[in-house]
């Protein structure tokens, strides 16, 4: 089986994190989104992994993925943005006669991807879709199933739904699906839904098998979901302190990376600090991750994602529920009078604390 991961856009909602990189190449946990999805294929056996990109993300996609080891990564081309089913039917030449999985590249899941793999060789099923029961079924495609878990009715982000069950972020198919995604039609909205290909192979009574998710999944659509998605995998954080720590109080899992320096700190995990970042006179708590070769001085930061090169420094508030990107500055005075002092690019948030 092979794996082919969209990745060609760039993340509206996410912005203005992704007017500079796409979102699967943004960092949670100090990874790039798109290498823990990488990864948790690579758990499940599919060593051979289509990256779905444009001239927008690939050379960002590329740097995000570069020396991971144990798999071969293709790059295919995206030319215009129209849709996950255009997306996946770009892959056809690569897939050929194989099996694969459709897995979206800003997806997480803490369980993985095995069991879905499992259940399509096992059922000899001609599809098999992940699906997670949410509160508010109207913004998913919406699945409808049969007393034996197969997926009988399909609705993309239906007005009335008719299960709470969204399709999550993995699919597996025979090489016969193309020929649904060849015959797509544009929707209302200009794109190629994949949930139509899905529902005209159901049509055709093919097996299209549904398999709940378990444990939690997340897909990184909002800022929110980033951080909420860091303190997820966070929670499995394994610790260890290879850098220098001195006149610091670490408790709890901590991960200090090799060149990273911990100076008169306190650091309460789970916490990661990657190498080359330097924490002095700071207070890290839960849920943080700071990124390579990133400052903190003289700042209070928790449940936050900093990213790399950044610098947060004389901030006499305590940040929290952060991220803060590539080499961006949260920089304060610790004068009288107190200002506020900011540059923001379109659409920031700033919350100022009393």
């Amino acid at each position: 089986m092979k794996a082919i991961i969209p990745a060609a856009g760039f993340g509206t909602r996410l912005r203005p994190l992704t007017y500079t990189r796409p979102k699967p190449a943004l960092r949670v946990a100090n990874q790039p989104i798109i290498v823990h999805a990488v990864r948790t294929l690579v758990q499940a056996g599919i060593t051979e992994i289509g990256i779905v990109v444009s001239d927008l993300t690939q050379q960002a996609i590329e740097l995000a993925v570069r020396g991971l080891e144990g798999v071969h990564i293709t790059y295919i081309d995206q030319p215009e943005m129209l849709g996950l089913g255009n997306a996946v039917k770009m892959a056809r030449e690569y897939v050929g006669q194989d099996d694969f999985c459709v897995y979206l590249g800003d997806n997480l899941f803490e369980n993985g991807v095995r069991s879905y793999i499992d259940t399509f060789y096992a059922q000899q099923a001609d599809a098999v879709i992940a699906l997670v029961e949410v509160d508010d079924p109207t913004a998913f495609g919406v699945a409808e199933l049969d007393n034996e878990g197969r997926i009988v009715r399909l609705v993309e982000k239906p007005k009335n739904p008719p299960s709470n069950l969204a399709v999550a972020g993995v699919y597996c198919f025979k090489p016969k699906f193309f020929d649904y995604l060849e015959a797509l039609k544009p929707s209302a909205r200009g794109e190629y839904e994949i949930t139509d290909a899905i529902a005209a192979l159901i049509s055709e009574q093919g097996h299209v098998q549904g398999v709940k998710v378990e444990g939690w999944w997340r897909d990184t659509g909002k800022a929110a979901d980033l951080i909420d998605t860091n303190r997820l995998l966070l929670e499995k954080l394994e610790p260890y302190v290879l850098g220098t720590v001195t006149g610091s109080n670490l408790t709890g899992r901590v991960v200090v990376e090799p060149g990273a320096e911990v100076r008169n700190s306190t650091i309460i995990g789970p916490v990661t600090i990657a190498a080359g970042a330097i924490i002095e006179n700071a207070y890290l708590g839960p849920f943080t991750s700071v990124g390579r070769g990133s400052r903190i001085e003289n700042a209070e930061v928790e449940c936050s994602v900093i990213d790399e090169e950044a610098e947060i420094r004389d901030v006499s508030i305590r940040l929290h529920g952060c991220l803060i990107g590539i080499r961006a500055k949260v920089v304060g005075h610790g004068t009288v009078p107190r200002v506020h002092r900011l540059t923001l690019s379109d659409t920031s948030v700033v919350e100022l604390g009393c």
